[in-house]
């Protein structure tokens, strides 16, 4: 009967121990179990194994054969690694940088080439699809659509012109976008009016050719100085182009009926105020515009007490000249601005205002504009002396006069301010000024 393979591994393990366990599994392997007998095949491996350790004990060194000779046992094994104070081999230098460019362009992904177009001329070959909606003023939203297979970089300069009907505007301020193959982006854009005859409300609006020579010299300046509001910046764009009058642009101005409306327009003070700025610092020549030669703009901006420092800076007007010009502008200023002067003593010289302006209301030879004028600047005072005042004016002047009426109606106004004033902070308070003479 022919042995089993676990039979002679037995018989194996037997004969040289179970160290020789894997002699004789690899003698099995070579020599199949029915050539040679179990006794066979161990008489085999004790051969080999015999044979093993004699090749051992001629390959060892002759210390190790005495020490073992003496029955002296081995020492105990150590952690790999080096020895101690022993010298480590000094670290692989760097590779160059020549040699390192190729391997880290292949460690990360490839870097993005986008092909560069401004967008009216993507729009017209074709590569890029624009869909645009602005509210005919300031504010244009585009939604691009890259339809070729490069990434694009779509550029909208300052200057471009978009159209909408009748409606036309101009980009302020250039702006660009990155749009990949098959992808829409969203581009916000700030525009002006190029006509203050633009209708307000969201409409569609299309690229154009039309260039705009008035404005790219601002536009230039404008990409520098980007603090600039959107209503100054509109006020400068309509001066360029339709060179409007103060009261087509003021808030403080009033229109007419039947005269062209552009309440869409109007701006601030300060707002008009920083245009003028902005004109002559692109280098407009400032004596070709209408809103720069009204007069009134200067005395209003002084009397606003939010654009005022920026006025005084603008007209050259010092802390020392101030009141000159207060005193000028009411003596002898335009025939149109002077009463205005009334307001602007009351609200930076109240203690003056309490003296002079009853004087005013009260003189029957004084012109009734600066009459009424007096009477309502006393209630910019904001002073609580000026109320007794107003009160008695309002009986003297009579109150079914026009003066009477406007020295009730600023009384009112007055004590109805003051008690705003008393229930919360003062954030502002105006000025007072050391006492001056001459009015």
């Amino acid at each position: 009967m022919k042995s089993s393979k676990p039979l002679s591994l037995i018989f194996l393990a037997a004969a040289i121990g179970w160290g020789g366990f894997s002699i004789a599994e690899i003698i099995y392997a070579k020599l199949p179990v029915s050539a040679l007998s179990a006794g066979q095949v161990a008489v085999v491996a004790v051969t080999s194994a015999a044979q093993s350790q004699k090749n051992f004990a001629a390959a060892r060194p002759a210390s190790l054969s005495a020490d073992l000779a003496k029955g002296e046992a081995l020492p105990d094994p150590v952690a790999a690694g080096p020895a101690e104070n022993a010298e480590l081999p000094a670290p692989a230098a760097p590779l160059p940088a020549e040699a390192a460019a190729p391997i880290a362009a292949t460690a990360g992904p490839a870097a993005v080439e986008f092909e560069e177009s401004e967008l009216i001329a993507a729009v017209q070959q074709g590569t890029i699809e624009a869909t645009l909606r602005g509210n005919g003023r300031e504010r244009m939203t585009a939604a691009l659509r890259n339809n070729s297979p490069t990434p694009m970089r779509v550029t909208v300069p300052a200057g471009q012109v978009l159209e909408g009907g009748r409606n036309r505007v101009v980009v302020t301020h250039s702006t660009s976008t990155e749009i990949m193959p098959a992808r829409t982006v969203e581009v916000k854009m700030t525009t002006a009016a190029l006509h203050s005859s633009n209708l307000l409300g969201d409409a569609p609006y299309k690229l154009s050719y039309h260039s705009t020579e008035r404005v790219d010299g601002f536009l230039n300046w404008a990409a520098e100085h980007s603090a600039m509001s959107a209503a100054a910046t509109q006020t400068v764009v309509l001066a360029l182009t339709e060179n409007l009058p103060l009261k087509s642009l003021a808030k403080f101005a009033t229109g007419h009926p039947g005269e062209h409306n552009t309440d869409a327009f109007r701006a601030e003070t300060g707002d008009l105020l920083a245009a003028l700025c902005a004109l002559r610092d692109c280098g407009a020549r400032m004596d070709t515009f209408a809103i720069a030669l009204d007069p009134q703009l200067r005395i209003e901006a002084m009397i606003e007490p939010l654009s005022r420092e920026a006025a005084k800076r603008y007209y050259g007007i010092t802390e020392k000249m101030e009141w000159d010009f207060w005193k000028h502008e009411l003596l002898e200023g335009s025939p149109s601005t002077r009463h205005y002067a009334l307001f602007g003593i009351a609200r930076f010289y109240p203690d003056i205002a309490l003296e002079m302006l009853p004087k005013w209301a009260r003189g029957a030879q004084t012109h009734p504009v600066y009459r009424l004028a007096a009477v309502q600047a006393l209630a910019d005072t904001q002073r609580p002396e000026a109320l007794p005042l107003l009160r008695a004016l309002a009986s003297e002047l009579g109150e079914t006069t026009d003066l009477g009426k406007a020295a009730t109606q600023a009384a009112t106004y007055l004590d109805k301010r003051l008690n705003d004033l008393a229930t919360r902070p003062q954030i502002a308070a105006f000025r007072d000024k050391m006492r001056v003479t001459g009015l």
